[in-house]
């Protein structure tokens, strides 16, 4: 998916400018620019940012058109959409099972490589959100609480609180976790 002209589109539909785009984000106009020329990739926090200015959540930004496709309920590996448009070492991985702007619930299967973050600024959104660590630790911090969890270990918050995720270990981290109402 071409991350730079889906927002450039999304954009131009509600009658945004760059400019004003990026003041109801909170970013620079730079920052929109290089987004939509494909030049950087927003992180996941960014890219929320965005998207609540829109208003659209990051779901539906990558949403494909299923509604003529019959009802689906077994997915392969390679059928996950991918919903965080980063690249590079440090580049966190959100897989997403099905479209989740078609349920209440949205599962993803999370990848953070060593010193992955969700982005400087903490993430809030309606909702709840709970994830369980399968492999590695993750650094969480939801308000003014921070916590290490390892293999094994989970979380779950009220996602309106201030959250964020950042791999500070050695190895990767995976967690498999579920947002409701489906908001990335």
């Amino acid at each position: 998916m071409d991350i730079g002209k889906r927002l450039q589109d999304l954009r131009k539909a509600h009658g945004l400018s760059q400019r004003e785009l990026a003041a109801r984000a909170g970013l620079t106009n730079g920052t929109v620019s290089l987004i939509e020329q494909n030049k950087t990739s927003p992180s996941v926090a960014s890219l929320k940012s965005l998207l609540d200015a829109i208003p659209m959540s990051i779901a539906e930004f990558f949403a494909t058109i299923e509604e003529a496709e019959p009802t689906k309920y077994f997915y392969t590996v390679d059928e996950f959409t991918e919903i965080a448009p980063q690249s590079g070492q440090t580049a966190v991985s959100l897989r997403q099972l099905g479209n989740a702007s078609s349920h209440t619930l949205q599962i993803l299967d999370e990848t953070y490589p060593p010193d992955a973050d969700t982005g400087p600024e903490l993430l809030t959104h309606a909702g709840e959100e709970a994830g369980i660590v399968t492999e590695g630790e993750i650094e969480v911090t939801v308000g003014d609480q921070v916590r290490v969890l390892r293999a094994g270990e989970g979380y779950l918050f009220d996602s309106r609180l201030p959250h964020r995720f950042r791999n500070t270990g050695k190895t990767p981290c995976r967690i498999i976790s579920a947002c409701t109402p489906p908001t990335f």
